[in-house]
């Protein structure tokens, strides 16, 4: 099992470097660049010189990437252009938002799509699987934008469940301790800061949930359609084991391999799906941020970092994917 752990652990860090160097060469060879985005109007022959030796852009390549790598691993990632803001601050304070908001959504998409994904494939053919089936196909179709504004314009506008915008309301006391609305009232004990930051995350982590719920509910029935053909479960019933120990043992942690490996993938995609739910709900994590960065001045120094950091979430969850399938599957260790 160590074995495996340092093996992922040496790709992971193989190919964080990859992708970080990619993102320093893309940057950089972007139409316009981050000079002009330093000098905007004010850019001269002899302005856009004297950046170039100050930024060190006039250095071999080689030598530009290595300085970077020394400040990234300090966590220096320089200064937003936009707000003059250190960029780990800058993300700091929108990274919260984004991670309580995919959490939830994950949340609801694993607590819904794995029982519904079973139900359905246990009853197949029947009502249950034909409405499940029909649901996924609209889950996965409806655009989030577009469901967001419906379910804004429903649950809002007529028939005020929820409110419209927001991580928490006006006038509630809330102090922030971690950034996590949720988790700062629990631990300071203001607990109607809490109900007021969940109910706030309800609307806008079911519009984001939806399409990794549907394809959780596929995968789901499709792996344990396969299981429940297999010898083993037929033996099982054979021998009048419960019910429960050939759903858990026998079933389930057999068909589970490709709903984890789906898993991992819709974690690393809610942060690309975050950018137009946050949009619409006015969230401020990093999708308003990353919107912001690029339609507000090219913010190089925030984007760069936000890429990476997009990196290196989808990286670490696929790692953990991976490390998963050995405590669910005993021949991965073996392999």
């Amino acid at each position: 099992m160590l074995r495996v752990i340092v093996r992922r652990l040496l790709q992971l860090v193989v190919t964080l470097i990859a992708l970080s160097a990619l993102i320093f060469i893309w940057l950089r060879n972007l139409p316009g660049g981050p000079v002009e985005a330093l000098l905007g109007e004010r850019a001269t022959p002899e302005r856009r010189a004297l950046l170039i030796k100050a930024l060190g852009y006039d250095q071999p390549i080689l030598v530009q990437y290595g300085k970077f790598m020394q400040r990234v691993l300090s966590g220096d990632f320089g200064n937003s252009i936009r707000t003059g803001d250190p960029v780990s601050e800058v993300i700091g304070r929108a990274f919260p938002a984004t991670i309580e908001l995919a959490l939830v959504a994950m949340i609801i998409a694993v607590g819904l799509g794995v029982p519904l994904g079973y139900l359905a494939a246990r009853h197949r053919g029947r009502l249950l699987d034909n409405l499940s089936i029909a649901g996924t196909l609209l889950g996965i179709s409806i655009p989030i934008f577009f469901l967001g504004y419906l379910l804004k314009d429903v649950f809002t506008q007529n028939i005020h469940w929820f409110p419209p915008s927001g991580r928490i309301s006006t006038g509630v006391d809330n102090t922030e301790v971690t950034g996590f609305f949720v988790l700062d009232g629990l631990l300071t004990r203001e607990f109607d800061a809490t109900a007021d930051a969940l109910w706030h995350l309800i609307l806008p982590a079911f519009t984001l949930a939806t399409i990794p719920l549907a394809v959780i509910v596929r995968i789901t029935r499709a792996s344990v359609l396969d299981v429940l053909n297999e010898d083993f479960v037929r033996t099982a019933e054979a021998k009048g084991l419960r019910h429960k120990t050939i759903r858990g043992r026998h079933i389930l942690r057999n068909a589970l391999l490709p709903v984890v490996t789906i898993i991992g993938l819709q974690t690393g995609a809610l942060l690309s799906g975050a950018v137009l739910t946050e949009k619409v709900y006015n969230w401020g994590g990093l999708g308003t941020l990353i919107t912001d960065s690029i339609s507000g001045g090219r913010d190089y120094p925030v984007l760069q970092a936000l890429i990476l950091l997009a990196a290196l979430v989808f990286v670490v969850v696929n790692l953990l994917v991976d490390l998963s399938y050995a405590f669910i599957d005993p021949r991965v260790r073996v392999r």
